[in-house]
């Protein structure tokens, strides 16, 4: 009788197996949709024809029954719309779902879940009822790919049904078996339970404003990617009970962009949430890789939320997040001016007023450097030339926003930089030409450098200006504000490449952009609001260039500031091996192994244009001075690669491939070789 059930069984294996060849071998799929950042696009088509990678999950239907009995109708698939099994058996990988319920009251903003469980604090001993996740209900399939979920939980008696409800489910799909990894989808089904249209909704922030920098947004182990399923669980209904702090969305999330410039934690204090099996998250280092006062830098008034001017309406918790040290109760600062709950908010602080700097929501978070009334400084070189051993000269002119001239002595800071070759820039030097530059009495100035270029130089060298002029506007811009506000206002660089020997002009190569860095950091800006363009960067940030002139000597060796190195190991930060810091302008001591990127660092391309992650890099590249690295100097394909992969058996690997010919990375690294920068990077 077992071996009669035995062979029962894997009869019945055999003609699932059968019938899906079967299948696959009728159907002429069209290509998967898949690309070359993704793992399924580098396995064999039969693989992916089997497995059909990938997860779709949408919830068609919900309803609410009269006793209260909530189901809801969804269907899972692969990206092409073939439908899946949930239980893994008729289909390759097991997916798995989780739902939520929850309604906004009627005269209420934000959502109340329905769908909740008490957690009791094993620190404080205190417990909170938190917006979660059903737990119990039951499933029933009614078509291939399509299920029923009915809840446990049941809508409280006496539920509005002209209320909105919404459902909503993460879902992942387990694929790690084919080395595919785990998919993931969520979705919200929004209704009125008694058949009306919906016309109630909390729609304040695209999750595709959030992935300008998140890229992509994910929570909870992966399975929560969108906004629209956030805010039915991060509710004001739900308290962290270890903190006491609100996990409300609309609070919590200004507080975690805000983290190391809360005014609590510069105080001393931590901002934390302790959520599932006790995990500590603690927000105390995040730094906004924007200026945290650009509310538009998520509030975007152009994405589609139909509640993006949601911006625009004051309250205690949310102007409180950030501004953590108002007490509201007391007024303390507040201008002494104690409010007892929201209404009269908006009457000082309006959405914009006629001044910048004023208590108005745009007024108040005006960032001083990108004033609009700032005059402007308008930089343009004209023409640069020069010979190996002989000082190059430079004709600039630079004017306002409104084209007046401005003389170079008018400036607070001018500086024009030179460097060469752009092949790769071995050196720069930065000279100030405010009290030598010449007039040319057509608004334009010529300046000589000190500096030579190196005898026996060749092809192209480059020059850039970078400057500023600070402005100090009267006070009473801001009610009871007595103070004056200052501004720096810098101009954008600009670079100029010629050429040197009478060939060709090559301008250096382009690898990043400045419009990828704000696609972050919404207006980079550093070294004193000097330098704000990556091609004014990389004239200092050269494989030769160390902070050594800042650096201690109790501190030695040195730190290489090496554009590629550095930018990788920044935005690498919490993840590096070692630690890394740089001494920066009087002696500043820039530690950057807090760094936390919000985006996958495995995306080359967020940062990266024209290919330029790809082997080979480039021809003529230097070696990058290294003093602290494994090795110094370090070949330029290995400096790039071994400033993330920061490990030793890495750089052993990649010494490993080097010899006096050179580095032979691109062999296995190249664009169409088993290990691509793109196959060993894809997610």
């Amino acid at each position: 009788m077992r071996n009669l059930m035995t062979m029962g069984r894997t009869f019945k294996v055999a003609a699932v197996v059968a019938l899906l060849a079967g299948s696959l071998a009728m159907v002429s799929a069209p290509k998967p949709p898949f690309n070359k950042h993704q793992k399924a696009y580098y396995v064999d088509p039969k693989v992916i024809a089997f497995v059909r990678p990938g997860l779709v999950t949408t919830i068609e239907s919900a309803q609410i029954a009269s006793d209260g009995t909530i189901t809801a109708k969804f269907k899972i698939t692969d990206p092409q719309g073939l439908p899946l099994d949930r239980a893994g058996l008729y289909t390759p990988g097991a997916v798995s779902t989780s739902f939520i319920a929850a309604t906004i009251p009627v005269g209420v903003e934000q959502y109340t879940a329905y769908t909740t469980r008490v957690q009791k604090s094993p620190i404080t001993g205190n417990s909170a009822t938190q917006a979660g996740t059903d737990s119990g209900g039951t499933y029933q399939q009614v078509g291939d790919g399509e299920y029923v979920y009915t809840f446990h939980t049941k809508a409280p008696a006496g539920y509005v049904v002209t209320a909105t409800h919404s459902i909503g489910v993460y879902s992942s799909r387990d694929l790690t078996a084919f080395d595919l990894g785990t998919s993931y989808a969520d979705n919200v089904y929004t209704f009125v339970p008694n058949g009306t249209a919906v016309t109630t909704t909390r729609d304040v922030i695209k999750t595709e404003s959030c992935n300008k920098c998140h890229d992509p947004l994910s929570a909870h182990g992966g399975a929560r990617r969108s906004v629209e399923l956030c805010v039915l669980c991060h509710t004001p209904q739900t308290t962290d009970p270890d903190t006491g702090n609100t996990v409300d969305f609309k609070v919590m999330v200004h507080k975690i962009h805000s983290g190391s410039s809360l005014p609590s934690v510069q105080a001393g204090g931590k901002y934390q949430i302790i959520g599932f099996n006790q995990s500590v998250n603690d927000f105390s280092t995040v730094v906004f890789p924007a200026d945290a006062r650009n509310c538009t830098m998520c509030h975007d008034q152009s994405s589609g939320a139909a509640q993006a001017k949601a911006l625009f309406k004051p309250s205690m918790e949310v102007c409180g997040a950030c501004h953590d040290n108002v007490n509201f109760a007391t007024g303390e600062n507040h201008i002494d001016m104690a409010q007892p709950d929201n209404s009269q908010c908006a009457n000082c602080h309006t959405p914009q007023g006629e001044l910048e700097f004023d208590a108005s929501i745009l007024g108040a978070h005006t960032i001083p450097r990108l004033s609009k009334q700032a005059p402007g400084n308008v930089f343009k070189l004209v023409k640069a030339d020069g010979t190996p051993g002989k000082s190059p000269s430079v004709v600039f002119s630079i004017a306002d926003k409104s084209g007046t001239a401005i003389a170079p002595a008018k400036m607070d800071r001018l500086a024009l930089v030179l460097a060469g070759p752009t092949t790769d820039y071995a050196s720069s030097v930065s000279e100030d030409p405010r009290k030598t530059a010449v007039a040319n009495g057509d608004g334009t100035y010529t300046y000589k450098f000190t500096a030579t270029i190196p005898s026996g130089a060749t092809g192209t060298f480059s020059v850039g200006i970078e400057g500023y002029r600070n402005f100090t506007f009267p006070a009473g811009q801001r009610p009871n504000n007595k103070a004056e506000q200052s501004i720096r206002d810098a101009g954008a660089n600009q670079v100029l490449s010629f050429s040197v020997d009478g060939s060709a002009v090559a301008p250096r190569r382009t690898v990043v952009q400045i419009d990828n860095c704000n696609g972050c950091h919404s207006s980079l800006s550093v070294h004193g609001d000097n330098r704000n363009q990556t091609v004014m960067c990389v004239l200092c940030h050269n494989p030769n260039g160390t902070d050594a002139p800042m650096r201690p000597a109790a501190q030695l060796p040195a730190q290489t500031i090496d554009f590629r190195t550095m930018i990788h190991k920044i935005h690498r930060g919490e993840n590096l091996a070692s630690e890394f810091t740089i001494y920066g302008f009087g002696g500043s001591v820039n530690d950057f192994t807090d760094v936390r990127f919000p985006g996958d660092l495995r995306d080359c391309e967020k940062c990266h244009v024209n290919s330029s992650e790809q082997l080979p890099l480039g021809d003529n590249l230097l070696n990058v001075t290294t003093p602290r690295g494994y090795i110094n100097p370090t070949p330029p394909t290995m400096a790039a690669c071994v400033a993330c992969h920061t490990d030793k058996t890495a750089a052993s690997h990649a010494v490993a491939n080097t010899t006096q010919l050179g580095e032979a990375c691109v062999v296995c690294h190249g664009p169409d070789a088993q290990f691509s920068i793109d196959k060993i990077h894809a997610r």
